[in-house]
């Protein structure tokens, strides 16, 4: 049986972006965006009646502060007391797995999107993702970039200005361009 573009999409496979089932969900996600993120703080149920639409899972006193922007929506699916500050971007082409007591500076980008090196297959407009695993009570500063296929562990710190290319251990500081160990808490 031939995989639909979604499917090779979520298997970390080459797919088309233009695909008319995606362009739906693109849609889809795009409408409900629009409106969150023309929600003032007064409307705090909205917001939550939004993202528990937007997103594969939310769990209880998430928080998004608009502008908030990403790909599906569908492919998040994030846990308790979540804490998004301003400006996050999240290309969910593939899954995004946020933990619990997950605190985002302004201006975090996670990226599971990415194209293809070759110049001969970027041309014929085919796209990769790889999913991004953040674990429990990790702290991301403002401005961070997570790159396709990360995982962050638990009880870790990411410095603000990051840009994460590799897998980070849980109980670690880390933080640089590329994203390092500075410490490990004991």
């Amino acid at each position: 049986m031939k995989k639909t573009e979604k499917q090779k999409m979520l298997a970390g496979e080459l797919y088309l972006a233009d695909d008319p089932e995606l362009v739906e969900d693109s849609k889809r996600a795009s409408r409900l965006l629009g409106t969150y993120n023309s929600t003032t703080i007064e409307q705090q149920e909205q917001r939550q009646e939004i993202l528990r639409e937007l997103f594969g899972k939310i769990g209880k006193k998430a928080t998004i502060v608009p502008p908030f922007h990403c790909d599906y929506g569908d492919n998040i699916y994030a846990g308790n007391k979540l804490y998004i500050n301003y400006g996050c971007v999240i290309l969910d082409c593939n899954i995004v797995h946020i933990g619990d007591n997950v605190l985002c500076g302004p201006c975090v980008q996670i990226y599971t999107a990415y194209h293809p090196t070759e110049p001969e297959i970027r041309l014929t407009g085919q796209e990769l993702a790889s999913p991004i695993k953040i674990g429990d009570n990790v702290w991301i500063g403002g401005n961070v970039v997570i790159c396709p296929g990360v995982t962050i562990g638990n009880n870790t710190t990411i410095g603000a200005g990051s840009v994460v290319t590799k897998d980070i251990p849980e109980n670690a500081i880390a933080a640089g361009n590329p994203c390092r160990i500075i410490r490990h808490l004991s």
